[in-house]
């Protein structure tokens, strides 16, 4: 057991690793040695002192802030510059200023949550009393009192509780995301402490443990006290997160603290994330850097050729720079400084090509879009006090939002509610549950749907409900099949009852068995108290006291409990209740098939319809067999070799035989709207994955609930290897079949088969599963991706162990390749450090944005690693949302989120940058083009105010109010056309093609725009004889080009017209004259007189008088204009994008048709029950681990001591422990962690296998046959519903049946691989 310790092991000699904790309690001064982490949580990044070194590195790694850096620092060289170093310093300052406000606000809001955590109260042993303390001066080694609903501050080892034998209670939703209440237990030794403080404080046991370590299911290690060792593991620890319930104090001493805890190194540290458009626009700026200085080389050399030809005979008019070297001598190395110089000069004069107010723009912009998350009202979620609104924690993702592939959410809390209600129910062949209106078909129910009314009951529940009024009827004559169908419910459970303010409550392992217990409850059959010996029920009124005689308990080999009581009328009965593929097979022959046909018919309608199931059962004992039964039972308790399966044995041997009562449907509630907005982001190509720590029947039934896994579904593939080889094998066969499937048109007709892969631990299994993908071919995911849409695609479902095996870096790109082909992956029985590797692994190996959804702490790690996290403000605490880049309600507002606001801001964004560098080259390479007309003196070919101005206000509130507020579609049409999202996903709107035609668009403007002015200047002259071939009326008549004509670009490029559209578009141009009117004819001349706009003075009015002025707009604005006028046109006309067909619909206003509304609506109707999943029925409804059965007959549960005492103070001993043998296990327990498949796999029976007969599947019997002899009784005749049969040679025949005047579809396949 401690073969992890250094004494115990010889493999332990790594460096630097620590392999052991050693701490002693009480004992502040020994443990300070060792220096272990305080309790101190810390997810901030920032303090007072590293904030702006810290900041601005991370800014710098932004490239263009680097690049505007080095720059104003070269525009602080009088020699070079030409332009002032404060018109790049002050809008640098201003965007890094900006970042930095929003990422202290957002680190801030880190800061108080962790102040708010770390100051929570805790109260720790200190010299025989207690001291209040803060959670952050807990130290390891100190002793903590706990009381219930409290928080554990840190993890601990359970030394005393105030129940019987040292057992308390915790919720772990924090952790695992699971609501059910979970025990743990004290060493017996420190029980005995109790609540005495002083002996508490004088306790100094030393402990001695695994180091940290992220395991949240397993701790080993040793309490070494008085001389004695006691070994402890995970069921004597209490973890950090979890919740103490039902329990009225406790005490622990701390183990782990603050950074080391399990909670903690499980959450994944705080990345700095940046979008794919950061990481490309810092590719595109380093290539305009290149172009750039490419240009100014140019410009550099054509300066040195000209001053070696013309300019060194000019520099009497021309002089050169002082700081060039004996100007006298006009040689080479003169003209080589000077063009050198000249080479910065271009550099400052051309670095618009990369406008610093393009990241003040982009900020500003990602802003607003931010606002329209926070403030859009239909993401809202109202829940009185507990309402919230969506919201943007970070302003840097939201493009991202359009730009998704892979969705990785968590289950429990995140699609469900976790709340079980029961929901229908068989008996005696009857399905009850429906309601149906006067043409005999069902009534959908909903929450306008009237329940039925239960005062007729004091004990009924205000919050039940349940509409068939036939059940109730025929419960209130008490039907005899109806009164032990409840009978069972109300005495088969381990569910302890409370008194809560005066109410009586029900405490259950599980929801599942919650839900159950309430539903007797309401119909009368109330469960009132129990005791290690009894239990008391009240029937309609009258009470009954049933002796407990024994429970049979839950485990996952099992699938099944039962109890055997002894009733008032002294027969003594076993109760059973389990998965129907385990009741089904130990129902008596004599049976009636029409009772099994029928219930099967409905277990296989309410599994198709996302309930979880269970088939009850029960049998009348013979006293005398049962005597006997139970003295051989307590034998093989006691039996120190095989007793596990010695016990079992004989559970078998009674549990066989029963009388088929019915079945009971439960339904784990799925939040609103969440099978249609899953629906919908399917249809948007968007790969949904479900990580979950519950077991696999469970979260593959939730699938089919929330439209994850459909009827359209060809293959489910269940890969549950013990072993890595196991793993290997069951991938590479896996690819093997979904590339046979993906590759090959699905048949006409065909439908889903489940496969399960389950590997057997014969040799030969495992060698035949190998000889299978010898010529594995890998698959072409385009094609794969288009067969997958047509066929509806196949699912993968694959459990916690072969997860970390298929996870290894061997197995790793296999299980990708495979998880890539699927429609949708489900992960069951995941740590929530797995949940994070799943989601790393995607991220590393795909070009694709992931985004994590979940709303627990065991979601935090998943949330940070992805490129979005996404945390619900659900009912496990706010953990997630704090590590979240954004916040919602409720998982129905990732639909709206994603489709709408995350597509509109992809949109928004490729059109702001498309046309941002159009503006941009076309404005600054005019002056390239210009340099070849001014001596390459780098002199601009625009006023220095204009220049100045351009960016600032002539097209920045145009350029803004398209990038925040245009659409190509409305938010109606973007939810029901989810096709709408994929260019998004494939970067369509912005990508390096898109980027190199904005730049050639750009340059080909700024030649005509400066060419056709200058051309039409030329030698030009007025009508009064003036010349107007001049500087000034060159720079007014360019810029003025210049403005029209990205003034009427961004017009065009403009799809939704708003008053603030019109406004700022038109308003620049005007805003534009205004200025010109103003600085050249307006002002007086003594305000521009030393300014480099004196040489203009005038030129407004003097050029626009002229006709050269007006022919060159005109020109200009027809050759860049019209093109792309009829370009836009001829584009609309034969070739239109989808949304352009949208728009034309809605603006001749056609309404939707009917086919669109049913592509994105979902009821679970009637027809929906008819699926193909028979075999997927097994989602039965139960606890997740062993129940309280041991607990309970021990009396561990029990608060009051008295209760353990039978009637008359009897000492008879209660079956199957006994005081004078050794604690067992009633039945075994296997290790949640091994992750076998909760879906059993259904296996053939051994034995020799008969030549050519084929395998014979009866799809809603559940069994499997070689030949008749092998077949039970009941199964010898075909099933009416047989559906599919398998032959040796695999191939499929399938049989029409028809049942209750509706076509019953055909069933999934199932294929074992042995």
């Amino acid at each position: 057991m401690f073969s992890w310790l250094p004494c115990c092991s010889s493999t332990s000699n790594e460096k630097n690793a620590p392999t052991e904790r050693r701490l002693r309690a009480n004992d502040r001064e020994y443990n300070a040695q060792f220096k272990y982490a305080d309790n101190v949580i810390k997810t901030s990044k920032y303090n007072i002192i590293t904030f702006i070194p810290q900041n601005l590195f991370e800014q710098f790694q932004r490239i263009a802030n680097f690049y505007f850096l080095v720059l104003m620092i070269l525009q602080f060289i009088p020699q070079i510059s030409s332009i002032s170093w404060y018109s790049t310093a002050v809008p640098l300052v201003i965007v890094l200023a900006f970042s930095a406000i929003k990422d202290g606000y957002d680190d801030a809001q880190r800061h108080i949550s962790d102040r708010n955590v770390n100051g929570r109260k805790s109260y720790v042993v200190r010299n025989g009393s207690l001291c209040e303390e803060d959670w952050s001066n807990v130290k390891v080694g100190d002793v903590i009192r706990m009381m219930s609903n409290q928080f554990v501050a840190a993890d601990l080892l359970l030394l005393s509780t105030s129940e019987p034998y040292g057992v308390c209670f915790i919720e772990t939703m924090e952790l695992d995301g699971e609501t059910n209440l979970k025990n743990r237990a004290a060493i017996a030794c420190t029980q005995e402490m109790g609540d005495d403080l002083d002996g508490i404080t004088r306790f100094d046991g030393e402990i001695i443990c695994e180091p940290p370590n992220n395991k949240l299911d397993k701790f080993n290690g040793k309490l070494i006290w008085n001389n004695h060792e006691y070994g402890v593991n995970n069921d004597n620890i209490l973890l950090r997160g979890c919740i103490l319930k039902n329990t009225r104090w406790c005490y622990g001493v701390v183990v782990f603290a603050g950074k080391d805890t399990k909670l903690m190194m499980n959450s994944g540290k705080t990345k700095f994330k940046r979008t794919s458009l950061d990481r490309f626009l810092n590719i595109l700026i380093v290539g305009i850097v290149l172009f750039l200085i490419a240009m100014c080389l140019i410009c550099t050399i054509l300066c040195a050729v000209w001053e070696y030809q013309t300019g060194r005979y000019f520099t009497i008019y021309l002089p050169w720079d002082d700081v060039v070297p004996s100007p006298e001598q006009r040689g080479g190395r003169q003209i080589a400084l000077i063009a050198f110089l000249q080479f910065f000069s271009y550099i400052i004069l051309l670095n618009t090509v990369v406008p610093i107010s393009l990241y003040v723009s982009v900020e500003i912009i990602r802003f607003i879009h931010s606002l329209w998350i926070n403030y859009d009202t239909q993401m809202y979620y109202e829940n009185g006090e507990k309402s919230v609104p969506a919201k943007a924690h970070t302003t840097t993702l939201n493009e991202e939002l359009g730009q998704v592939q892979y969705v990785f959410s968590d289950k429990t809390g995140t699609l469900t509610r976790n709340i079980m209600t029961f929901n229908k129910c068989t008996i005696n062949g009857i399905s009850y549950g429906d309601i149906y209106d006067h043409k005999g078909e069902v009534i959908e129910t909903n929450d306008k749907t009237k329940s039925l009314d239960f005062s007729w009951n004091s004990a009924s529940e205000p919050t039940f409900k349940f509409f068939d009024k036939n059940l109730v009827d025929a419960t209130k004559r008490q039907v005899p099949e109806i009164d032990q169908f409840w009978r069972l419910l109300a005495l088969c459970h381990t569910v302890m009852p409370e008194r809560d303010k005066g109410q009586l409550v029900y405490q259950a392992q599980s929801p599942d068995e919650h839900a159950l217990t309430s539903a007797a409850r309401n119909f009368g059959y109330v469960f009132r108290a129990r005791t290690p010996q009894s239990i008391t029920i009240e029937v309609m009124g009258n009470e009954e006291t049933h002796e407990l005689l024994a429970i049979l308990d839950f485990n996952n080999d099992r699938k099944r409990m039962s109890v055997i009581v002894k009733g008032p009328d002294g027969k003594i009965r076993l109760y059973c209740k389990g998965a129907d593929m385990m009741i089904m097979q130990r129902i008596h022959p004599s049976t009636s098939q029409i009772m099994r046909t029928s219930t099967n018919t409905h277990l296989a309608d309410f599994a198709n319809i996302g309930l979880r199931t269970l088939c009850l059962g029960y049998k009348d004992l013979d006293p005398a067999y049962f005597s006997d039964w139970d003295s051989r039972v307590k034998k093989a308790s006691a039996a120190m070799q095989d007793r596990e399966s010695a016990v079992d044995a004989l559970y078998e041997e009674i549990e066989k035989d029963l009388i088929l009562i019915g079945a009971t449907a439960i339904e784990d509630k799925l939040q609103d709207g969440v099978p249609e907005a899953i629906a919908r982001l399917s249809e948007a190509n968007i790969k949904i994955w479900v990580l979950t720590g519950d077991k696999t029947e469970t979260a593959i039934n939730i699938a089919y609930s929330c439209r994850l896994l459909t009827d359209e579904t060809k293959e489910i593939v269940v890969v549950d290897g013990q072993t890595d080889t196991e793993v290997e094998v069951q991938l590479k066969d896996t690819r093997n079949t979904f590339e046979q499937i993906l590759a090959l048109p699905s048949p006409l007709g065909g439908k889903p088969r489940i496969e399960i892969e389950t590997i057997h631990e014969e040799s030969e299994a495992i060698s035949s599963a190998r000889s299978m993908d010898r010529n594995i071919v890998t698959p072409d995911l385009k094609s794969a991706e288009m067969a997958e849409h047509e066929s509806g695609g196949v699912a993968l479902v694959i459990n916690g162990d072969s997860l970390a095996f298929a996870l290894g870096p061997r197995l790793e790109r296999t299980f990708l390749e495979v998880a890539c082909m699927c429609n949708a992956v489900i992960c069951c029985r995941v740590t929530p450090l797995q949940k994070a590797q799943v989601v790393d692994l995607v991220k590393r190996n795909k070009k694709a944005v992931t985004l994590s959804i979940g709303d627990g702490a065991n979601d935090v790690s998943m949330i940070k690693t992805a490129h979005i996290g996404v945390g619900i403000s659900g009912q496990e605490g706010m953990q997630a949302v704090l590590a979240s880049d954004y916040s919602i309600g409720q998982f129905k507002y990732l639909e709206r989120l994603l489709l709408v606001h995350g597509r509109w801001s992809y949109i928004r964004m490729a059109k702001f940058l498309r046309y941002f560098f159009y503006k941009n080259f076309a404005f600054t390479l005019t002056n390239f083009w210009y340099s070849f007309f001014c001596g390459y003196s780098a002199q601009t070919v625009f006023d220095a105010v204009l220049i100045a101005c351009y960016n600032l206000f002539f097209t920045a509130l145009p350029v803004l109010a398209m990038g925040s507020l245009d659409q190509d579609v409305d938010d109606h049409y973007s939810l029901r056309y989810p096709k709408l999202y994929l260019p998004g996903q494939f970067n369509l709107f912005f990508n390096m093609r898109i980027f190199i035609y904005s730049v050639l668009h750009g340059m080909f403007s700024s030649l005509v725009i400066f060419f056709i002015p200058y051309g039409a200047f030329y030698n030009a002259a007025a009508a009064s004889g003036k010349d107007l071939d001049d500087y000034s009326a060159l720079a007014f008549t360019t810029f003025t080009a210049l403005v029209v004509v990205v003034t009427g670009q961004i017009a065009f490029d403009t799809s939704y017209w708003t008053a603030i559209s019109h406004f700022v578009i038109w308003g620049s141009l005007v805003l534009y004259f205004l200025v010109c009117f103003l600085l050249y004819e307006w002002l007086p001349v003594s305000w521009i007189v030393k300014t480099s706009s004196s040489i203009s003075y005038g030129v407004a009015f003097r050029t626009m008088v002229t006709p050269h002025f007006w022919f060159s707009i005109l020109m200009v604005s027809v050759v860049l204009l019209l093109p792309v006028m009829l370009n836009r046109f001829f584009w609309l006309d034969t070739h239109p994008s989808f949304a352009d067909r949208l728009r034309i619909r809605k603006k001749m206003g056609k309404k939707p048709s009917a086919k669109d509304d049913k592509k994105t609506a979902f009821k679970r109707t009637a027809a929906t029950r008819r699926s193909v999943r028979g075999s997927l029925r097994s989602g039965y409804a139960f606890s997740h681990s062993q129940g309280f059965g041991e607990l309970i007959l021990k009396g561990k549960l029990f608060k009051n001591v008295e209760n353990l005492r039978g009637k008359n103070n009897s000492n008879a001993k209660i079956h199957p422990t006994s005081d004078d043998l050794q604690p067992m296990l009633i039945s075994s327990v296997p290790d949640d962690s091994q992750g076998a498949s909760s879906i059993n796999a259904m296996h053939l029976p051994m034995g020799t296998r008969p030549q050519n007969v084929p395998h014979t599947l009866n799809v809603n019997t559940d069994d499997w046959s070689q030949s008749s002899d092998f077949r039970p009784a009941y199964a010898k005749e075909p099933s009416p519903l047989q559906g599919t049969v398998i032959r040796g040679d695999g191939r499929s025949h399938r049989n029409h049946v028809y049942s209750r005047e509706t076509q019953v579809e055909e069933q999934p396949d199932v294929i074992t691989r042995l």
